[in-house]
C-alpha cells in the first residue's frame, strides 16, 4: 500500500482504561466510518484512509473527525451531509470552513 496522501480520524472516545466514554461515541461516531468509505469509493478518492481514533478531548465538540496531513479539525459532525461538504472541500484542496473547530 502507497502512503495515502490524506488521513481521515474518526473519535472513537476509546480510553486508555478501556470502554469508550466520550460525546464522539454515544453519537455513534464509528458509524460515520462505513459512510465516509463509500464515499471515497464513489469519488475515486484511493489515495485517502480513514482511521478510528482513541478520545481527541474535544468531546464538547463531538463527533469530531480530524483530516491529515493538514490538521483540519472538524467538529460536531454528526450527518452524511456534512461528510458530504467535508469530502467535497478536501477534493478541492480546501478547508470546509463551516464545520472547522476554531
Amino acid at each position: 500500500m502507497d502512503k495515502p496522501k490524506h488521513h481521515i480520524l474518526v473519535c472513537a472516545s476509546f480510553r486508555a482504561q478501556g470502554t469508550p466514554q466520550g460525546i464522539c461515541h454515544k453519537k455513534e461516531s464509528l458509524s460515520l466510518i462505513p459512510y465516509i468509505e463509500s464515499e471515497l469509493s464513489d469519488r475515486g478518492m484511493t489515495d485517502v484512509t480513514v482511521s478510528a481514533t482513541g478520545c481527541l478531548n474535544l468531546c464538547e465538540k463531538g463527533p469530531v473527525l480530524v483530516v491529515y496531513p493538514e490538521s483540519f479539525w472538524y467538529g460536531e459532525i454528526d450527518s452524511e451531509d456534512k461528510i458530504d461538504e467535508i469530502l467535497d472541500a478536501l477534493e478541492e484542496g480546501e478547508a470546509c470552513e463551516a464545520h472547522l473547530i476554531n
